[in-house]
């Protein structure tokens, strides 16, 4: 999930964690929990299908269920589940097919809690009733829908359930929240956190002494009984959409310390909560580790379907803190996990994060696929968080190649305010990106524009990295003797906030600077401690655009050209290389910094060394004689 910019609340960008359909920043299956954390057995189960009855359909019709298989010996587990269903129809239990529908979607079997949903027949029936369905519905669309008729339920199932079951009415704005985080919809965010008195269910609540959990079953559950973290989560939120950052912080601080403390329960409907208001608030290593307790828990004790919730949180914080290749994997063990529990959107935001992933370890092929992937899921269900994600790796990928005005085109839209624009909690967070590509493409008052918010935000303490990449963004767009004392402070912000990734890419800039500078033994040794940040943190194609930089200074860098393009100068071998992936002649002057004219003069040189006569015959040669993804 997030920082919020809250475009439409005028406040800065934030950023807050990513999530997203099952992602969100309130985790609307654990709100929507109860008591079912383990498997819910039914009291008759005379076989191993029966065990699976009752954990489907919970104490609420596990006798119906247990005696359908008891007597039915070898009938599917939906003969079963049909039998109990159809007595709970005839002795008027539609809130105890309710619950059976939510224990379904808990297991991660969202076609059966659909089936039950059906079969319920609540139409007609008490506002209560119908809000319980209505929530039921609106969490199962946040998993595998457009998300924005999710938020329209949820908020429709909190106006019905706001007198007789005010926890589970909060459950369900949250829930909103989720949705309309899900769209990039920062406005829809507060309303959801906070309606005003306009609305049913608009008044403030206690999750604790609001909660009416009644002893009967068939009731979808509201909050954690006896959180308070998620009232402060809510103000903390509600403050920071608004504007009111340092207040916003405080209140989610108090999320993140309570997570795990005396009488504080130990679900991982608590600890996502906590890890999505440490993200919030800045706190990266707070964020990773309570999104990993919460993932044990959830694995040990259930519900599953918050095992790829966890997943997409704990991959998401690791891709912040710069742990590339961690967050990797996560994100594949997310993204199969929400596959098996039909959670749709949860396996877009995976590819988006896989996507990112890929942009950092220079597999062009991998950031395709994963983006790709996640918009085809994106697009129809309205995940704009997953869509800007997607856009953004694509973009990072082509900064990694060099290929600075694709990647100025590409993040130009993300960074910008309001609608048909990138993710109001992403926009921030993109601005480093941006301000490189349009810095070294002529595009030098659009990239103070941008940085001009950044600045402010920054000063917000939102994120560890924001105060090295914004001295280094300042000397991207300063002139002569200025640019060197912005890079000091920046590599000094990057040993306070660690991070290999960054830090590499600040040394790399400023080497080039150097190099640039005529000042050849100096930016020998700022690329050779990029390359090792690169190496160490697996960043391969970003050590490939090192290495080429090392060649330009006359370093012997590691993976010296073989065969042909050996004969070539290290200046010939990067306008070869550029040239070799379509690049024009103005292209290439702008990534290698030098004038058009001195390209052309290189590729002649170039045609003639190797006996080409094209650009297409010089591409073959490269292609040929490189098997790797060098680039400069």
């Amino acid at each position: 999930m997030p920082p919020v910019d809250a475009g439409c609340t005028e406040s800065a960008g934030l950023a807050l964690p990513a999530g997203g359909a099952e992602a969100g920043p309130a985790g609307g299956d654990g709100f929507a929990r109860a008591d079912s954390a383990g498997p819910a057995s039914g009291s008759g189960s005379g076989t191993a299908d029966g065990t699976a009855d009752g954990t489907a359909v919970g104490t609420a019709v596990g006798t119906a269920v247990g005696t359908a298989v008891g007597t039915a010996v070898g009938t599917a587990v939906g003969t079963a589940v049909g039998t109990a269903v159809e007595t709970a129809v005839e002795t008027g239990s539609a809130l105890g097919i309710i619950d059976a529908a939510e224990r379904a979607r808990l297991a991660g079997r969202p076609a059966r809690a659909r089936e039950l949903l059906a079969r319920a027949g609540y139409e007609g029936a008490p506002d209560v009733v119908r809000g319980a369905a209505q929530l039921v519905n609106g969490q199962l669309g946040l998993q595998d829908g457009p998300v924005a008729d999710a938020r329209e339920v949820l908020l429709l199932a909190a106006e019905l359930l706001a007198e007789a079951e005010p926890a589970r009415a909060l459950a369900a704005r949250l829930a909103a929240m989720e949705a309309a985080w899900a769209m990039g919809d920062a406005a829809a965010c507060l309303e959801a956190l906070d309606p005003g008195p306009g609305r049913r269910g608009s008044d403030d609540v206690n999750p604790v002494a609001g909660a009416t959990r009644s002893g009967a079953p068939g009731h979808v559950a509201g909050p954690p009984e006896g959180d308070g973290g998620v009232a402060a989560y809510r103000a903390g939120m509600s403050a920071v959409m608004r504007g009111r950052l340092d207040t916003g912080r405080t209140r989610l601080r108090e999320v993140v310390d309570g997570a795990g403390a005396a009488g504080v329960p130990d679900g991982p409907e608590s600890l996502l909560l906590a890890g999505g208001a440490a993200l919030v608030a800045g706190d990266l290593a707070a964020a990773c580790r309570a999104s990993s307790r919460a993932l044990a828990v959830a694995r040990a004790r259930g519900p599953r379907i918050l095992v790829a919730q966890a997943l997409e949180r704990l991959a998401y914080g690791e891709l912040r803190a710069g742990r590339h290749a961690r967050a990797r994997a996560h994100a594949e063990d997310g993204l199969r996990t929400a596959l098996a529990a039909g959670q749709s959107n949860l396996v877009a935001h995976h590819h988006a994060i896989l996507a990112l992933a890929a942009s950092v370890e220079g597999s062009q092929e991998a950031v395709a696929e994963h983006a790709s992937a996640a918009e085809r899921i994106a697009a129809p269900h309205g995940l704009a968080q997953a869509a800007t994600l997607s856009q953004w790796a694509r973009a990072r990928a082509d900064l990694a190649r060099g290929r600075l005005p694709e990647a100025a085109a590409r993040l130009g839209p993300l960074v910008g305010a309001g609608p048909r624009h990138g993710h109001f909690a992403l926009r921030m967070l993109a601005v480093p990106c941006f301000v490189e590509a349009a810095a070294r493409t002529g595009q030098a008052e659009a990239a103070r524009s941008a940085l001009a918010e950044f600045t402010h935000w920054a000063a917000q303490g939102a994120d560890p990295q924001a105060p090295a990449q914004l001295a280094r963004c300042q000397a991207l767009l300063s002139d002569g003797d200025s640019c060197e004392p912005l890079y000091a402070a920046a590599l000094a912000h990057h040993e306070e906030a660690g991070g290999d990734f960054e830090r590499g890419r600040t040394q790399l800039l400023y080497g080039a600077w150097l190099r640039r500078r005529r000042r050849p033994g100096e930016a020998r040794g700022r690329l050779r401690d990029a390359l090792v940040s690169f190496e160490r943190g697996g960043a391969l194609g970003w050590a490939a655009q090192t290495r080429a930089e090392l060649r330009a200074t006359g370093d012997a860098a590691p993976a010296e050209p073989v065969g042909p393009l050996a004969l070539l100068t290290p200046q010939q071998l990067r306008i070869a290389r550029c040239v070799a992936e379509g690049a024009t002649n103005r292209e290439v002057a702008l990534r290698l910094s030098v004038s058009p004219r001195t390209v052309d003069h290189h590729l002649r040189n170039v045609f003639a060394a190797l006996g080409v006569r094209s650009r297409v015959e010089l591409s073959r040669w490269v292609d040929r004689a490189e098997k790797t993804t060098a680039h400069p």
